[in-house]
Order: C-alpha cells, then structure tokens, then sequence
C-alpha cells in the first residue's frame, strides 16, 4: 500500500519506519525542513535504539521516504496516517488539537477519492468526528473514510511494540476503514496480534483509558512503598507477591520517584478534563495526578535526609534525567522536580545522563553537568540514583567512596541491595524498604 505519515517526530517516525519494514511504500511529512533534512541525510532527530538501522534500511531499499511537501507527499496515498503532536493546552490541561486540525484542513484539498484518513495522535473523544467534519466543510463532495489507531508504543521499545504489538485498536465507521486498516496491518497476521475493531470514539477514549490505569498502577505501588519503610516490609517483595496474581500482572509495579515522559502526565490530565466536560468526573485518575505531583518533590525531601536533614552547602550527584533508560526525552521527568527540590534547600546539583545531557543543557538552569557518574560524583555529599540506566547497575562503589566526601546513595529505583553496599561504608536509602530495623516497640504500637 502507499502510506503517507503526517508529522515525523516520534510517533511517526517510528510508526513509518516500521510499516516500511513491512513492505508498504511510506512517505513522512513534516513542515520542519530542518528535520526532513536530517532524515534525508541519515540523521535521526530522537534516541530510540535500533530506529537509525530500520529507517536507513527502507530508504535504501526505496520504502521509505521524506517530505515537507504535504500535497506530493499525499497525492498517491491510500491511507493517510495523521501523527502529529497534541500537547497540553496552556492554562486549562485539555490536549491542544491546533496541529490536527491545521493539517485536516491541509489534506481536504490535497488527497485523492477513496483516501482513509487515520488518526493515530492521542485525541479526546470526538476528535474523528471533528476532522470528518473539517475536511467535509472544506470540501463538501470529498469522498474519504475517517479511522481512528491510537498508538501504545514505549519509548525505548518502540519498534519492538509497533512490530509485536499487544494489541492494535482501530476506531472504524464504515467498510472501507476497516478494509484498509485490515490490508495496512496484515504483515502482522502471523504474530497473532489482536487487531480490536470498535467505533472511533471508542478507541480513542481505549488510548486515555489505558495509560491512565497505567498511571494509576504505578502511583499505587509508590503509595504501598511509602508504606513499607514505616512498617518494615519490602516493596519489591510485596510487589512480586500480588503480581504474581495473574489478574494484576507484575508490569508497572516497579516502585520509584513517580511516573513522567510524554505521555502519562499530559494524557492523564487529558482524560481528566474529558470526563468533566461530560460531567462524569474520574476521581481515581484525579488523585492519581496529585500524588504523583507531591511525590516528585517528596524525593527532594528523602535526598535531605541522606544529607543529615540539610541541603544548604551540600553537593548532590544526579545519575540520570530522564524519564525512564533508553530515551532522551526529558519531558515531565520526576529528576526535574527533584532538581528544583534540592535547589530551593541550598544544595549544589551536578548532573550526568548517557542521552539526556543535550536536552537537560537546554532545559535545566544552575546545574553542573558532567560526562561520567564518577565525575560528577567526585566530592559529592550523596550519589543519586534517579534514573535505572544500566551503566548504572555497576558502579564501582569502592572508587565512589575513595573521590565522594560523604558515602551515602540514595537510590530511587531499588537497582542496589543495603547489605552489598554497606560492605563498601555507604549510607543506603531507597525505595519502599527499610533504612534500618523497625524497632519492636513501633510495630507493637501499630498493632
């Protein structure tokens, strides 16, 4: 099939990349002719591990190819895939659908009959039919189908997700939506993957649904931490224990310094305001939010600890900015909070990621970066562990505690054990465990 994707950051690029590898004739479009331009040269704009070969395979294979040119890029598409950005409106929240309904406009005079036009961007309820609408408005006898496939990729693991996909949800109201997305995922038969047909509402509102449960799963296991350090049990135990149960599952039960990225936090805000222009307001996901926004700012809170309950005068090593490993998105990262928590207690901040430096540069004032853990540790009050990269899950403690002026970790992800540090004279703080021994008379209390 020809596939036109419009909008080549992360969705669409990895989306288009992928469906090339299938053996569809894919064209990105993106008005940054900075971007195409790279993309044309080889360059690739974002981190995601294994994106650079894929996409220079197809090119060079004649799949795959580049365009800021919406009309050419359109003229021979059978499915047009609109993949652009949708961030959070300034001031009330809700997703901000000026770039969706800029580019309906665009494609009503550009594509041929019998065009599907597929919304992949994460969109309110409705959205499909407002397209519809637009692009009918613009041009009365236009003869296209309108589809809705939300994407459910992980930055880190996106070509994995694309190409072994839990599921592929697609919103359809009529036979040809269906036909075409049908033949656009047909690669995907002998994977079984499950392709869920359903209204576009409704898969629309599946998108929001799923990574607000998400969201809510990973807020709960930190809340239960919280609670294990006072009561003496081990989240990570307790976690293993009820995902075991196959009705809950172990995935997103990883307790830590809150959930980020683009994704949970603009999406669950989102869904938020949906549910309160419909006047049936979700107050699970409401609460979901709040905790996860004072959790933030609470690790700020356990790193003073680890300092001996004061920041001022105190350097603190950051190892990692990013909102998970793999990536070198930054956006709505717990360490963001975290470093403006440690900056308004006095403390001095060194940064160091193995992605996320260019980006933190850009964003983050009045932090000293460094190229290595072992850099930016060197006389440092406490070493941090925010983000779980796996040159992290190594370190050399024995050096760490011959360059750090004071030998205490604090690691927000559970990648060490107390007892395999404190070999090495370390202070050890972490996540939902125990600092030390709960003293008897605190647990008969609580009985």
């Amino acid at each position: 099939m020809n596939i036109t994707m419009i909008g080549s950051s992360y969705v669409g690029l990895v989306s288009g990349a992928c469906l090339a590898d299938f053996g569809h004739r894919v064209t990105c479009v993106d008005k940054d002719k900075a971007k195409i331009d790279a993309l044309r040269g080889g360059r690739i704009p974002i981190f995601e591990p294994g994106l650079d070969q894929v996409v220079a395979d197809n090119v060079k294979a004649g799949r795959l190819s580049f365009t800021t040119d919406l009309r050419d890029g359109v003229a021979a598409a059978d499915v047009v895939f609109l993949a652009v950005g949708t961030p959070s409106r300034r001031g009330d929240g809700h997703a901000d659908l000026s770039f969706v309904e800029a580019a309906a406009r665009e494609l009503a005079g550009a594509v041929k009959p019998g065009t599907v036009i597929v919304i992949k961007s994460t969109v309110p309820v409705g959205t499909s039919d407002k397209v519809e609408h637009i692009m009918r408005t613009a041009d009365p006898r236009l003869d296209i189908s309108v589809a809705s496939n939300p994407e459910f990729l992980r930055e880190g693991s996106a070509i994995a997700d694309f190409k072994r996909p839990d599921r592929i949800i697609v919103g359809v109201n009529d036979e040809r939506g269906r036909n075409a997305l049908s033949e656009v995922y047909r690669p995907l038969y002998l994977n079984r993957a499950p392709l869920l047909f359903t209204s576009r509402r409704t898969a629309e509102l599946t998108k929001y649904a799923a990574n607000a449960f998400l969201a809510m799963k990973v807020t709960f296991i930190n809340e239960i931490a919280d609670l294990c350090e006072h009561a003496g049990a081990d989240v990570q135990d307790v976690a293993r224990g009820i995902g075991l149960d196959n009705r809950i599952g172990s995935k997103f039960l990883h307790a830590g310094p809150g959930y980020g990225g683009s994704c949970f936090p603009k999406d669950t805000t989102a869904l938020i305001r949906i549910a309160q222009d419909f006047a049936s307001p979700l107050r699970l996901v409401e609460t979901t939010v709040a905790i996860n926004e004072n959790r933030r700012r609470a690790m700020g809170r356990k790193i003073a600890t680890a300092c001996g309950g004061d920041l001022a005068g105190k350097t603190v090593a950051l190892l990692g900015v990013t909102f998970k490993p793999n990536t070198d998105d930054i956006r709505e990262a717990p360490a963001l909070a975290i470093i403006q928590a440690l900056q308004d207690g006095g403390a001095h901040v060194r940064l160091y990621d193995p992605a996320g430096m260019d980006a933190a540069r850009a964003t983050i004032e009045g932090v000293e970066f460094g190229g290595s853990a072992y850099e930016v540790a060197e006389g440092a009050d406490a070493l941090v562990i925010v983000t779980e990269w796996e040159e992290f899950r190594a370190l050399d403690f024995r050096m760490l505690g011959q360059i750090m002026r004071s030998p205490s970790l604090v690691d927000l992800r559970n990648v060490y054990r107390r007892e395999d540090i404190a070999r090495h004279g370390f202070r050890y703080f972490s996540i939902g465990r125990p600092d030390h021994d709960i003293p008897l008379h605190l647990v008969e209390a609580a009985e």
